[in-house]
């Protein structure tokens, strides 16, 4: 028998709240654990780290992805994969523009909160290949049948826990599960992409290129000011919901200490940047970040 409507409703409500936990897990734990910044033991770090497996994702990719070529190369066409979504969407000046961009400040909204699900569906098993054949440490002494076993098992887990087991004893049809689970997964989505691209694709940020010989106008430190914003300086309620993200330019500098310390030093990182005459991009809240990123999206979409 079909439950009554507002056991439905509040069956939505829960399953949105569990995908702003999902999301929380990712900015918080996970994202520290991964940098081997959430505990000083190693070995905690790397538990924490398959967090990550549990709300679909892969933590080996994860640290080639985000640790390797988004925090080495910031910004760097071709390099950082955060900024090369695909052809739906142009994040970068360098990136060639489409008719269809005009529109990407209205629609781009709707393929963040598809993030995850490409992530827990097909993104993880190209990745994963494409980084074992590109030469990235993915595992010493790891194979690539070994990896693609541990990330189908991982996958088996969590798509056992999050809908076979809901599909089986909840009292509510099959298809009402798989539609609640998108919906998680969209507000998952949602929230991470908008979090990060608010403190790299927006006005003022840089989009560097290396020579012709490789090599970057700046050094690395001070490229990092150039390309990271950060917002909500002082909400600590906020910095708690969202692992400290909203402190991007100190992660960026520290991704080595945890996000607990971001608001302390991050006085001392704004005031260096000013003595040497560096800029230091800060919004005053979330909502002004927000829409700085949209009017970012709408003059990659037509310049």
């Amino acid at each position: 028998m079909l439950s009554l409507p507002w056991e439905n409703w509040l069956r939505l409500v829960v399953w949105l709240l569990m995908g702003f936990g999902m999301a929380g897990i990712g900015l918080s734990v996970m994202h520290d654990a991964n940098h081997m910044a959430y505990a000083k033991q190693p070995g905690i770090n790397r538990t924490l780290g398959y967090l990550l497996n549990f709300i679909g994702g892969h933590s080996r990719n994860w640290r080639i992805q985000h640790n390797t070529l988004h925090h080495a190369f910031t910004n760097i066409d071709g390099y950082d994969e955060d900024i090369n979504p695909g052809n739906m969407l142009r994040f970068s000046p360098h990136k060639p523009r489409h008719k269809i961009h005009r529109l990407q400040h209205i629609y781009a909204w709707f393929l963040y909160g598809m993030m995850t699900i490409s992530w827990i569906s097909e993104k993880d098993y190209k990745e994963l290949y494409r980084y074992y054949k590109g030469g990235f440490s993915l595992g010493r002494g790891k194979t690539l049948f070994g990896l693609y076993l541990e990330l189908v098992i991982s996958k088996m887990v969590y798509f056992t826990y999050i809908l076979v087991i809901p599909m089986i004893f909840l009292p509510v049809p099959w298809w009402m599960v798989l539609i609640l689970f998108v919906m998680a997964h969209f507000v998952c989505g949602l929230v991470l992409a908008v979090i990060f691209q608010s403190a790299h694709v927006v006005p003022g940020s840089a989009f560097p290129l290396p020579d012709s010989e490789g090599m970057m106008e700046n050094e690395w430190a001070i490229h990092q000011l150039l390309t990271t914003t950060d917002f909500s300086p002082g909400n600590r309620l906020f910095s708690w919901l969202i692992g400290g993200l909203n402190y991007q330019i100190e992660h960026h500098l520290f991704p080595n200490i945890c996000h607990v310390h971001y608001h302390k030093i991050a006085s001392i990182v704004r005031q260096t940047a000013l003595d040497f005459k560096l800029p230091y991009h800060v919004q005053p809240n979330f909502v002004m970040a927000v829409l700085s990123h949209g009017r970012m999206l709408k003059s990659l979409g037509r310049e």
